[in-house]
């Protein structure tokens, strides 16, 4: 959900997810002299409390010396910037943002401007997408706060897992448990298949009188790996009844995530997105749970199960997915479009880079293995509008993506801790070894716009993945509320990694950056009103 209000001089556009609230805030340029940053108080009428947020930098010269991980009042000490993000928000509740203009001294802060916005988050039970999305920080100022760095096996009662998975490992298992009773079934198609609790609920459901069949991958490759990982956990869930072994075609990977709930012979949902089922994907790196609850979309992802099932070759496979889930010619339906792999050309990724190309307001992706190059030389244009990149780590063609300003880069495996004076030291939970912080794979296409595109599920954005591996995509066009969900996930990690990144990225980081203190006068402004630079787009792309 998005809305606006505009008071005088000053407005304010709030977009909401489940659990993140945005909020663009503009300030007319004639209005901005002497702007000492924003004011944001939260009345949350859901639980009746009023209070205003808080946020890490002071005032130099009224610092009150806190201890580190400290937050402070944004009312004693503004936000600079305009574009801030309520993480702490909550499914289905209602509040109202007033934003107020400070001016003044430091020592003597006044009130101006100002503008309140009432929205409502997402309810996370209802609708055609639900959309879950695990806390995805593997070590950060909050997880040091609220359990001190303690490991989250550790942490008494499950804590820290529940606060990792932030409703995701719950939501699939009220997915699979919905199969309750001989008149269900469920078929998926899943490549690490190693936490135990899910493992076990799939034989819940087969003993209800549900009918359950599970692909796993099993395929006999170097490093036997996930193979003897997901037979060592169907052992020991005692469910190798319920499993198929996907084995050919060693050399590629068997790389879904989806699961088909069916209710009297008729597909009726589907769950996808990027998490493997095991303790790094549902609490560690970053990852999305996705439903549909579209018969059309569940028939698609079972017929496809289907030829999966037994176990075909590449070979056999490619012309399948191409017949059945052609790539979309230029825009897609304003509906849901499958997409699965492997094919038979690299037309699907063309396709991806060609969405890119044509939009003219912001493009915003996730890569956790590098950026493919057709996605690259797209990023590397001159182009006028804003291209956000989140990474897991620096690429080969990383130089490339930093010609244009207006392509903002935030990398997860940079030196965590310490980036600035008043952080704890973050500690990773090593919960992943291989990829450890970025690992969700989509794409937003003009996202608030009125037909927004959110591509979305296990590729990633790879040669590889759209011709070897087993994979599948949602592309979801002209659904606001999911591209809100998406959009403002998608910044809470950004700027997560965003500071750590510039912070490492060069040995004298510029002083936003480095310095834990705000500006004592309106000197933060420069560039917001600036023709043309990126944070000029930025403030009137967020705030419409």
């Amino acid at each position: 959900m998005r809305k606006k209000e505009t008071n005088g001089a000053i407005a304010v556009q709030a977009i909401a997810g489940s659990y993140v609230v945005l909020l663009g805030i503009d300030l007319a340029e004639a209005s901005s002299a002497g702007a000492l940053g924003f004011a944001i108080e939260r009345i949350d009428h859901t639980e009746d409390e009023r209070y205003w947020l808080k946020g890490f930098r002071t005032f130099e010269e009224t610092d009150p010396n806190l201890p580190p991980g400290s937050l402070v009042s944004t009312l004693e000490h503004p936000i600079q910037a305009f574009l801030w993000g309520d993480f702490t928000a909550k499914p289905n509740h209602d509040y109202t943002y007033r934003v107020v203009t400070l001016r003044g001294k430091p020592k003597k802060l006044e009130q101006g401007e100002a503008v309140a916005v009432r929205i409502a988050t997402e309810d996370e039970t209802v609708g055609v997408h639900t959309v879950y999305f695990n806390r995805g920080v593997a070590g950060s100022q909050a997880y040091a706060r609220k359990f001190n760095n303690v490991p989250p096996d550790k942490v008494p009662r499950g804590r820290a897992w529940a606060w990792l998975s932030r409703g995701l490992v719950e939501a699939l298992l009220a997915f699979i448990k919905q199969a309750n009773g001989s008149q269900y079934e469920l078929r998926g198609a899943l490549y690490e298949f190693q936490y135990l609790p899910v493992l076990e609920a799939f034989g819940a459901a087969q003993r209800t009188g549900a009918a359950v069949k599970i692909i796993f991958d099993a395929k006999p490759n170097g490093q036997n790996y996930p193979n003897q990982a997901n037979r060592e956990a169907i052992a020991a869930a005692n469910i190798e009844s319920l499993t198929i072994p996907r084995e050919t075609n060693p050399s590629y990977i068997a790389h879904n995530k989806f699961i088909v709930l069916l209710k009297d012979g008729k597909p009726i949902q589907v769950w996808t997105g990027s998490t493997n089922i095991t303790d790094g994907g549902i609490f560690g790196h970053s990852n999305v749970g996705h439903i549909v609850r579209d018969s059309t979309v569940a028939a698609s992802y079972l017929a496809y199960w289907e030829q999966l099932s037994h176990d075909p070759t590449a070979a056999k496979l490619r012309p399948w997915n191409e017949q059945h889930t052609p790539v979309p010619v230029n825009l897609p339906p304003t509906e849901t479009t499958t997409l699965f792999s492997p094919r038979p050309s690299l037309k699907a990724l063309e396709w991806y880079a060609d969405r890119m190309e044509a939009t003219h307001t912001a493009v915003f992706l996730t890569a956790a293995f590098g950026v493919n190059d057709l996605l690259a030389d797209v990023l590397a244009k001159d182009n006028d509008y804003l291209r956000y990149v989140l990474l897991e780590k620096e690429g080969g063609n990383i130089e490339a993506l930093r010609r244009d300003p207006d392509t903002r880069i935030a990398v997860g495996a940079v030196k965590k801790g310490g980036t600035f004076d008043r952080f704890l030291t973050e500690k990773t939970t090593n919960l992943n070894t291989h990829v450890r912080y970025i690992h969700t794979k989509y794409m937003l296409i003009d996202p608030l716009s009125d037909d927004p595109i959110v591509i979305t599920g296990s590729a990633n954005f790879s040669d590889a993945s759209t011709q070897k591996n087993d994979e599948n995509m949602l592309v979801i066009r002209g659904d606001r509320r999911v591209a809100d969900i998406y959009l403002g996930e998608f910044i809470r990690l950004f700027n997560h990694y965003y500071a750590r990144y510039v912070t490492t990225l060069q040995s004298a980081a510029p002083a936003e950056a480095r310095s834990v203190y705000l500006e004592p006068d309106d000197s933060w402004l420069k560039g917001y009103y600036e023709a043309g630079s990126p944070k000029q787009k930025e403030r009137l792309y967020f705030a419409n």
